[in-house]
């Protein structure tokens, strides 16, 4: 095969509606980046994160260097580190794009957008975290980066599990320091602020509220409750035998996923069936397939 028929059948494979919709979010996701900046947290001198925006935040207050140029300046070795650990040159053209958009869009905006529409520091840093933190949320689902520390924090989740919400205070946290000696430490306390509530807002667009339970409950009386749950509640049952390790005894364990407003009534349908059953209910951010919803 020519390299002619190799890029046409490359071409065809390529599932062009959603690299288009993801390249749509990562745009979405800049966008809404660029309002936290430039409307809540420049106005105010809150940084939402210590690597490169405070690092630029705090090179323009002394040289006024625009801030968006300083970014992309700061952002180039941290772009190595990305193709390295984050995919290559899939990466690579993502956060370029994702970069060239928020960093010079920063800048380009800044004249435009209102600026100071609040002198009250703590809504600066709870609209600006939460604009930044769904923004850098929809460009992380879009499979693309930031840059900035964002690139150390993404690689720190990937290798360890830690939440995104954790890893930013790891990765952001030192530089703040410098910020507090720079802007005073109300500044730098409310940038924390900022910073904590980024990291909930990308937690939640990246992973969703926690909207069902998960149910496992221990009994020796599987049959009665797993019709009750189908036909009440319209959830699907999986069950295992299993075996008490203190009495020896042969039990059954049943699990299911609810919604959240279900949660009490399994438990009650469960216990009026068998009273010694043992019940744990965890969260859970989604399930996919099987039977979660109440039939109608």
């Amino acid at each position: 095969m020519n390299a002619k028929m190799k890029t046409k059948t490359f071409l065809s494979t390529v599932d062009w509606k959603k690299i288009l919709k993801e390249y749509l979010i990562i745009t979405l996701g800049a966008i809404l980046m660029i309002l936290s900046i430039d409307i809540f947290f420049l106005p105010a001198k809150i940084s939402p994160g210590g690597g490169v925006t405070a690092s630029a935040i705090i090179i323009n207050h002394f040289t006024e260097f625009p801030v968006g140029l300083l970014m992309l300046i700061l952002n180039i070795p941290l772009l190595v580190v990305g193709f390295i650990y984050l995919g290559r040159f899939n990466f690579l053209v993502r956060t370029l794009y994702t970069v060239l958009i928020y960093n010079l869009g920063v800048d380009f905006f800044a004249h435009i957008l209102p600026t100071g529409i609040t002198d009250d520091l703590l809504l600066n840093a709870l609209y600006g975290g939460i604009l930044g933190g769904i923004g850098t949320g929809l460009i992380f689902r879009g499979r693309s980066t930031t840059a900035g520390l964002a690139i150390v924090t993404r690689v720190l989740q990937l290798k360890t599990g830690l939440p995104i919400s954790q890893a930013y205070i790891i990765t952001d946290g030192a530089i703040l320091l410098i910020f507090g000696q720079v802007f005073g430490w109300e500044k730098a306390l409310y940038s924390f602020l900022a910073l904590f509530i980024f990291g909930l807002a990308t937690d939640y667009v990246l992973e969703g509220p926690s909207v069902i339970r998960t149910i496992f409950i221990v009994t020796n009386s599987p049959e009665e409750i797993s019709q009750v749950l189908l036909m009440r509640l319209g959830v699907g049952v999986t069950a295992w035998s299993a075996q008490g390790m203190f009495t020896k005894a042969e039990h059954t364990v049943l699990f299911c996923t609810v919604i959240r407003s279900d949660a009490n009534t399994l438990k009650h349908l469960v216990l009026e069936i068998d009273a010694d059953a043992f019940i744990v209910i965890g969260q859970g951010h989604r399930a996919s397939g099987g039977m979660v919803k109440r039939q109608t």
